[in-house]
């Protein structure tokens, strides 16, 4: 089971009528069902031209046929290039031309924009696929015999590349990440060994598809683990409730901010959420009382962090039984056959192992740059380990600012913010001065019900950090910018001070 066909295959064996996916009050498949739409899906796409080794680009948000074309494309010997759905047409663009891809699946309007319709011409591969013409589409099965998709999903090697995910951008530059079979399904074996995920759980995937941890901690370890994919296009509190309400959740991964959501919302009191046993979150700052909050409030059995990055995926992971502290001061130990070590000279996290990428694409230069002859990954993390092995993140080497000579990490002070009755969210920057180069600012969300004034804030910094690491100004704002995986845009906040 080293390639995306070989594990579609294998679960239809395994789980067999189990259910497999769900598309809410439309059509469930159980893992059989699945397979066999998975195989006519490739056998359609045969049929329009794609042959193995193209690469297809999808832009669409989660939903169950993004599911059903994803396992599609591998099983037709393809590679996968998701696209994220925040993109504008320029930058998806971008992306399928710096891919070169044969083929486009892409959503109808969505979120009031029709993404075909934004696109660049001249960009357009040769197959495009909108998915509202998706059931003619599957006619074109008919042409290809199950016998000859079978045998071209059969000769997919585990080293074949499966995936080229882009970078988040959240330093505003993205570059594309290269995944073989064996790495994309290693990782996902490991975070459902981890999870736990058996056939009775039932996982809500409001992480996005497009973003490694929504494919690979999301689809595939589903697909390995047996558990069911209930797939939410848009993180919508009311909607959450009711999918965990009427689907009976058992695992929900997010951001912080997914569970700050949750947990405010006025319309949780009275739902039905005790079926919900697994959290499992990650962020430079991840607040103990938030931790206890999701326990106790919102009745997850186990609440875990992780740290990972599309180069990665899943690098190190809490377990169950971790206590409160080290669930929310560190991001748990080494996990999925990586290895972790701290940098002597400026305390940049290093990974190496089986699962790191294959490489940027098409670009030597930037793959040099970050992986070292010894095959160490410069995640452009600041961190540390503890005794156990467990890693914390202090912050990003690019975020740190120098003020009056003083290095600041800014989750350092974020992390003294999180302790402020009250707070929401919080993120710290580092803008020019005068006098001592540069000081810090903090963008504060509060709670409902909550207000802040900014001299007490600093004031409350400057009773638990030094001097210099304390923002020297306060913006109390709604909300802060964010990528689709929940990553707060610093560089947005650095162009508009």
């Amino acid at each position: 089971m080293e390639t995306v066909p070989a594990a579609v295959a294998h679960a239809a064996r395994e789980f067999g009528r189990e259910p497999a996916l769900v598309d809410p009050y439309q059509r469930r498949w159980d893992f059989a069902e699945l397979h066999d739409d998975v195989m006519t899906v490739a056998r359609a796409l045969i049929a329009s031209g794609i042959e193995p080794g193209d690469r297809v680009a999808l832009w669409a948000p989660n939903t169950a046929r993004w599911v059903l074309a994803a396992l599609g494309v591998a099983c037709a010997g393809a590679t996968l290039v998701p696209i994220n759905t925040r993109f504008t047409g320029g930058e998806a663009g971008d992306i399928i031309a710096r891919s070169n891809a044969r083929g486009l699946i892409v959503s109808g309007p969505f979120l009031g924009v029709d993404r075909l319709a934004s696109l660049p011409p001249d960009v357009l591969p040769p197959f495009v696929l909108p998915l509202p013409h998706w059931d003619a589409f599957l006619d074109r099965a008919a042409a290809v015999p199950l016998s000859e998709a079978s045998r071209t999903a059969e000769a997919v090697r585990p080293d074949d590349l499966a995936d080229v995910l882009f970078t988040s951008g959240t330093t505003g530059i993205s570059k594309g990440v290269m995944s073989a079979h064996r790495q994309s399904l290693g990782v996902a074996r490991a975070w459902a060994s981890l999870a736990g995920l058996s056939a009775r759980d039932r996982y809500l995937v409001i992480n996005p598809f497009f973003n490694s941890f929504g494919l690979k901690a999301g689809i595939l370890a589903c697909l390995t683990g047996g558990a069911t994919i209930v797939p939410q296009a848009v993180f919508d509190v009311p909607r959450t409730l009711d999918l965990i309400e009427h689907e009976h959740i058992t695992v929900l991964p997010g951001p912080p901010t997914l569970y700050i959501g949750l947990l405010d919302h006025p319309g949780r009191a009275g739902r039905s959420l005790g079926s919900l046993r697994l959290a499992v979150t990650g962020a430079a700052t991840v607040p103990p009382v938030l931790v206890e909050r999701i326990r106790d409030e919102l009745g997850f059995t186990t609440v875990l962090t992780a740290y990972g990055l599309t180069e990665a995926v899943v690098a190190t992971m809490c377990r169950p039984g971790d206590d409160t502290r080290t669930i929310a001061f560190t991001s748990g130990r080494a996990a999925a056959g990586f290895e972790v070590r701290i940098g002597e000279k400026d305390g940049e996290v290093l990974l190496r192992g089986p699962n790191l990428m294959l490489g940027y694409l098409d670009d030597p230069d930037a793959t040099a740059a970050a992986v070292d002859p010894d095959g160490w990954l410069h995640t452009g993390d600041v961190g540390r380990l503890d005794e156990q092995g467990n890693l914390t993140i202090t912050d990003r080497l690019k975020d740190m600012y120098v003020c009056g000579g003083f290095n600041v990490y800014p989750a350092e002070v974020e992390r003294a913010l999180a302790g402020l009755p009250g707070v929401a969210e919080v993120a710290v920057i580092g803008v020019p001065d005068e006098r001592l180069g540069e000081v810090g600012r903090a963008y504060v969300v509060p709670r409902p019900g909550h207000a802040f004034d900014p001299d007490a804030v600093i004031a409350f910094c400057r009773e638990r950090l030094a001097g210099y690491k304390a923002p020297r100004s306060v913006e109390v704002c709604s909300g802060l910018p964010h990528n689709a995986s929940g990553k707060v845009l610093k560089y947005l906040l650095r162009e508009n001070p």
